[in-house]
């Protein structure tokens, strides 16, 4: 592989054959749960953002949809079935290589229990959630992460607000 200027980037190209290595962004899915009335979140074990808490997220596999993929990791993390209610967001940034595409859910089957990559998994009321401090020393995806975390967060928050009348 070597340089090359394709598109107006700096690409790695094969001179031999051609071939390009595309650096693309890996997608996530994640899922906002309501189950009981509450919020789901498991404190994640490893990183970005090991030790706080966060919605089920994790890579879509190749082979199955991106709603296939929140489905199956909120199984894995927190051994809930669930429906998806609709989309939150999709979110991305420069100098990160994953895109993570957020979506409201609720739960329909399973038991609340930590799973793969979560330590703890609880359900949260829209007062009591948890108040993290921002990664001090973290990576830009640290720092990303818990910004699209935050948002997400927000957004079942509003939503789970009671309404005045």
């Amino acid at each position: 592989m070597a340089p090359a200027m394709l598109g107006g980037k700096e690409r790695s190209q094969c001179p031999a054959c051609g071939f390009v290595l595309w650096r693309n962004p890996a997608p996530v899915g994640m899922a906002l749960i309501e189950h009981e009335s509450k919020l789901v979140l498991i404190r994640r074990s490893a990183a970005p953002l090991a030790d706080y808490w966060a919605p089920p997220a994790g890579y879509v596999e190749c082979g199955e949809s991106v709603p296939a993929a929140v489905c199956r990791e909120a199984r894995e993390e927190c051994g809930l079935e669930i429906e998806l209610d609709g989309l939150i967001g999709v979110y991305s940034q420069a100098d990160v290589d994953v895109l993570i595409v957020a979506y409201r859910a609720h739960s329909c089957g399973g038991a609340l229990l930590a799973g793969d990559d979560a330590s703890d998994a609880r359900l949260f009321d829209a007062m009591e959630l948890p108040q993290q401090q921002p990664p001090g020393e973290g990576t830009a995806t640290d720092n990303w992460f818990y910004g699209v975390v935050i948002d997400t967060i927000a957004h079942w928050r509003r939503a789970a607000a009671p309404t005045k009348t």
